[in-house]
């Protein structure tokens, strides 16, 4: 059976594109899979698509490239079928051309089944569509996100398909109550949720997870609110928010006001998010509406117990209080202290978070893909008996040119015929913070005998070998670990190979999985050759790759705090110890001197830095002043450089960030550079915010 999906933009990391991919990838274990995305704004897609998914997409719309069709003349005329908002805005919005390449495509397909997963799509399907094929709607929102004059236009559309499917019941009856007459059958299949290949949360981590689209629907104001509350009274946890979205910087405002930027972080979007979700103890979802809930169940996966707002219409669908999670009942009156108090409940009981979790994980069993992909099959079966035997797989028009995968990554060697380019890698940080590297046997031959590290800074100068094992059983793993105490990894980045030693040829080493929450409370090392701290991480282009560090002395700011009268940073120092004379210094980069030092002593391992005479523009010629911070431990000592090390972060430049304060006409702000180091820029207040 040939089957299609019709994404508006498949390059994306929506809730809607997870659950295309993942039902996707679960029909494809017995039939041929294509996603049609309407557009293609970048050349790969952010989700990993199963490869034996094909995606073809219909209108480039890639900025810079000799193939956009942003400016073709079809594409500055109207579309000819309804408009829906959410998708008809800004470089994307349906065009004439938009309609001709759907036509065309839905003229041309010998797909037995096409699935459209948008409004708009659903109009074109109804438009366009032939009776050759099942044409299937879904609804990703909910009956009542749409606006009268939507409904107007695309009730019609849906009623004359074969079957239109909501991810909840609820839904179901609210679109039954409005399309009586409909010639499509309605009902509700949730969505498909993988379970994670990550290993789950132990529930130790003091840390509050929520993810989703940053827009107002969600409410994270509503959990920031909360979480304040928690705060006051559970100084060690700590709340995470994944995602992107308009809301952000209303968000980020919030937290500042709150004085909570160093228990509250927004994280940005992250994909794959299961790695994630293993590093919390609680997940949270805050919302006011949830069409279904799919970071709900990838949180139960992941053994999280979740606290969720009894909205309509998922999180109750899929919960059951008490029992596998919390539901809060929705009161606008006291929705923000009821949430307050759940949190408090959950993250002050571990036994309860135990229980709870080991329950989730049960419930989460019901949204696997292929039970998912079953209850598509048996609809596909009712609409039309004898659809779904499974024929010989052949290529045609689904051998397209298109195929899934990963982001297009530059080769290193050219690999032996039959031979994979770039072993997939998974990489785990164990308890004692040593790396394992785990490579499919498949993927090796006997000749690949090493794990090699290649410090990218010296061009592989430098270099750490670890041995493969050379027993390889079809279908396991090869393990390799890199111990923290027996290796000391220069400060920098290393990419991961696994090398030949004959020939000394290499392959780069995929990141198919990177799990860090072993980091997490995990304190720096200090060896012989000083502070370290390793954390490895996926590059934008998906290989593995680590972050390191290798200081002589450290000193690490354990709190950052803008204040009223200056900048207090706290300070642990590695390596050597505080003393009497002990002080925080900001000096200005690349100064001639006579600026002279900011001076701060050090009381309880903490010093408050004037923002004199910071707040006197020394550069003015230039975009910024920079004024990088260091501790001297005691008087006479040598001064060491502050940063942030600890943790899991390779990279927190633009995520650990901090209000700014403004003194006159600058605006102070501390922030963490490339290096995970700590500075104070000092910007002229007009030239930021005309910025």
């Amino acid at each position: 059976m040939k089957i299609e999906f019709l994404l508006h933009n498949a390059y994306g990391i929506g809730g809607t594109i997870r659950s295309t991919v993942n039902l996707a990838a679960a029909l494809a274990d017995r039939h041929e899979v294509r996603i049609i995305s309407v557009n293609r704004p970048v050349d790969e897609p952010e989700l990993v698509i199963d490869p034996r998914v094909r995606l073809t997409p219909l209108v480039d719309l890639r900025e810079g490239t000799d193939g956009d069709e942003y400016e073709a003349p079809l594409n500055q005329e109207p579309s000819a079928i309804f408009r829906d908002e959410r998708i008809d805005n800004g470089r994307m919005a349906s065009t004439a051309l938009t309609d001709q390449r759907v036509r065309d495509h839905l003229a041309a397909t010998d797909a037995d089944v096409v699935i459209a997963t948008r409004p708009k799509l659903i109009g074109y399907l109804s438009a366009y569509g032939s009776d050759r094929y099942l044409r299937l709607g879904q609804e990703h929102l909910t009956h009542e996100a749409h606006v009268p004059e939507l409904h107007a236009v695309m009730d019609p559309a849906i009623s004359a398909l074969d079957a239109f499917a909501t991810v909840s019941e609820a839904d179901a009856g609210h679109y039954r109550e409005a399309l009586p007459d409909a010639r499509a059958r309605i009902l509700s299949i949730p969505n498909a949720v993988p379970a994670p290949a990550a290993e789950p949360s132990d529930g130790t981590s003091h840390l509050i997870v929520s993810a989703g689209r940053l827009v107002a629907v969600k409410r994270y104001d509503r959990l920031i609110a909360a979480f304040a509350k928690v705060a006051e009274q559970r100084p060690e946890w700590h709340l995470r928010i994944y995602g992107r979205g308009p809301a952000k910087a209303k968000l980020r405002k919030q937290i500042e006001e709150l004085g909570l930027y160093e228990r509250i972080t927004l994280m940005g979007a992250r994909s794959p998010i299961e790695t994630e979700w293993s590093k919390g103890a609680v997940a949270a979802v805050a919302s006011d509406a949830e069409s279904f809930g799919m970071t709900i169940v990838e949180a139960m996966h992941a053994g999280l117990p979740v606290v969720a707002t009894d909205c309509p219409y998922g999180p109750r669908e899929i919960l059951t209080d008490g029992t596998d999670g919390v539901l809060v009942p929705l009161d606008d009156s006291d929705a923000v202290d009821a949430y307050a108090d759940a949190l408090l409940k959950v993250t002050g009981d571990a036994a309860l978070r135990a229980r709870l979790g080991a329950a989730a994980r049960e419930t989460a069993g019901r949204y696997e893909p292929s039970r998912i992909a079953a209850r598509y099959e048996e609809l596909f079966e009712e609409l039309r008996p004898g659809s779904t035997t499974v024929a010989e797989k052949k290529k045609g028009l689904f051998g397209g040119l298109f195929g899934g995968g990963r982001k297009k990554q530059a080769a290193v060697a050219a690999p032996a015929p039959g031979e994979i380019a770039h072993p997939e890698a998974r990489c785990a940080v164990a308890a004692d913070g040593a790396l394992v590297v785990r490579l499919r046997a498949d993927q090796l031959t006997a000749a690949d005998t090493h794990l090699l590290l290649r410090h990218r800074g010296t061009k592989g100068k430098e270099a750490v070998r670890v041995p493969l094992p050379a027993r390889r059983e079809p279908g396991t793993r090869v393990e390799a670990r890199l111990d923290r105490a027996a290796h000391s990894l220069a400060e920098g980045r290393w990419d991961v190979y696994a090398e030949r030693s004959g020939d000394k040829s290499r392959r780069r080493l995929t990141a198919a999985l990177v799990e860090q929450k072993g980091l997490l409370g995990l304190d720096l090392a200090q060896t012989a050759a000083g502070v370290a701290a390793v954390v490895p991480y996926e590059t934008s282009d998906g290989f593995l790759a680590v972050r390191t560090w290798l200081r002589p002395q450290h000193a690490e700011a354990t709190e950052v705090a803008v204040g009223d009268d200056g900048i207090r940073v706290g300070i642990r120092a590695y390596g050597t110890g505080l003393g009497e004379g002990g002080e925080l210094i900001a000096r200005l980069r690349h100064g001639d001197g006579s600026a002279g030092d900011v001076r701060a002593p050090l009381e309880d391992g903490s010093g408050t830095l004037p923002y004199e005479p910071m707040q006197q523009r020394q550069k003015p010629d230039e975009e910024q002043d920079l004024w990088d911070l260091w501790v001297r431990p005691k008087a006479g000592a040598a001064l060491v450089r502050v940063g942030r090390l600890a943790g899991d972060f390779a990279d927190r430049k633009g995520v650990d960030t901090f209000p700014g304060a403004v003194r006159g006409e600058v605006r102070l702000r501390p922030y963490f550079t490339v290096t995970n180091d700590l500075t104070i820029t000092v910007k002229d207040v007009a030239q930021e915010d005309a910025s």
